[in-house]
């Protein structure tokens, strides 16, 4: 029996500022019974989805009473590294906050105005490139959220996402549940958002007429929607970590999909 009544993919972008019509921010919906279909933003002058009115889009449509699984390929937090280098807890929604405090990249920014030290306290919760999560580790090509400028990163969507989840996580309270870090099963009725990797999945799909922001959002969308109809997904919920791998990953999150190898 399928736990969720839709299903979003979320190719995320950290161009520009929150403001900022973006071409590379899209997003796909499915339903149990409907494949998925791209999703445009509300009408005005802007053409594309902004971060900000995103994130609305998405507190709006999560405090319905209908379950919904959110895949979304940012990083949702930092390797151990981090932690251990700028002495914090080891306790997520405190790194949350912890993060939009020094890079409050969900004001009208550039995430490269913090980089730069132009605004915000970036320089104090700066990381290493060559730090990697578990969970990246396992996935093989999956870069370090530290690693900015090269083709592929995932540096400054995830850099420019973090506070939404926050303010996601502030607005809606107990009706989502972000998984891990509120716990590996997800209880049921209730929304999730997740940390995706398209890469996993975009090729076992025909592209078709879509641009690569557009496919990879898709991809997200037909792959939750799938593995939930066909019980899979509730495997891919609960990795087979041993019990200090678990704990790590419930710091630093873990992609949905994601196995050993």
């Amino acid at each position: 029996m399928p736990q969720f009544e839709s299903y979003l993919g979320i190719d995320y972008s950290g161009a520009q500022t929150p403001s900022s019509s973006l071409k590379g921010l899209r997003l796909y919906a499915a339903t149990r019974t409907e494949p998925p279909a791209e999703i445009p933003p509300p009408p005005s002058p802007r053409k594309y989805w902004t971060r900000r009115g995103l994130a609305q889009y998405l507190v709006e449509r999560l405090a319905e009473d209908r379950p919904t699984l959110v895949g979304i390929d940012h990083a949702f937090s930092f390797p151990l590294a981090y932690f251990e280098a700028h002495h914090l807890p080891l306790d997520w929604p405190a790194f949350l906050k912890d993060f939009q405090r020094h890079w409050p990249t969900d004001q009208d920014i550039y995430v490269d105005f913090v980089r730069y030290g132009d605004v915000g306290q970036g320089a104090q919760r700066a990381g290493n490139p060559r730090w990697r999560r578990l969970t990246e580790e396992r996935a093989g090509t999956a870069k370090s959220v530290f690693h900015f400028d090269v083709q592929g990163q995932v540096a400054k969507s995830t850099h420019a996402g973090l506070p939404w989840l926050l303010s996601l996580r502030r607005q809606l309270g107990d009706r989502l549940h972000c998984w891990p870090f509120d716990g590996w099963e997800i209880p049921a009725g209730r929304s999730a958002v997740a940390e995706v990797y398209p890469a996993l999945w975009k090729h076992a799909f025909p592209t078709e007429c879509r641009t690569s922001d557009q496919h990879d959002a898709y991809a997200v969308a037909a792959w939750l929607r799938l593995a939930d109809l066909d019980d899979s997904l509730q495997g891919f919920l609960s990795p087979s970590l041993t019990p200090s791998e678990r704990a790590l990953a419930e710091v630093e999150g873990w992609i949905l999909g994601v196995v050993l190898r």
